[in-house]
């Protein structure tokens, strides 16, 4: 029986190979996890479309949000994250913000500080 995976949102989602927000979008893609691509940018990753993070796409089902927008941009961001009702929300490096994390926790949602690519280099995605 396989397991199913659960759907990942990956906030600060970007086409630039060189980015670890790319890195992780294309890694979650390979080990076939569902991705929703959000973004202040345009673009297009494995036929998933990025959607516009000014305009606070709903987002049914999302399991974890992976973050990566800078800590200091993340307030601006806050009520629509947490309004994703998500399970977990994976701060990586960079993206580390005690308010954020503290108003999760409040809601029952797992938080993580860690490495997305690193987790699903070691099986603890």
């Amino acid at each position: 029986m396989t397991e199913q995976k659960k759907l990942t949102a990956v906030l600060g989602a970007s086409t630039n190979p060189t980015r670890y927000a790319y890195l992780a979008a294309e890694r979650l893609h390979q080990h076939g996890h569902p991705i929703k691509l959000v973004s202040i940018k345009k673009g297009e990753l494995f036929g998933e479309p990025f959607q516009d993070l000014r305009q606070k796409p709903e987002l049914e089902g999302v399991d974890t949000v992976t973050l990566y927008i800078g800590s200091d941009n993340l307030p601006e961001w806050q009520d629509y994250i947490l309004s994703l009702r998500p399970n977990r929300i994976i701060f990586n490096p960079g993206t580390e913000n005690v308010e954020l994390s503290k108003a999760a926790q409040a809601q029952g949602i797992e938080t993580v500080e860690a490495c997305t690519l690193v987790m699903l280099g070691t099986g603890q995605f």
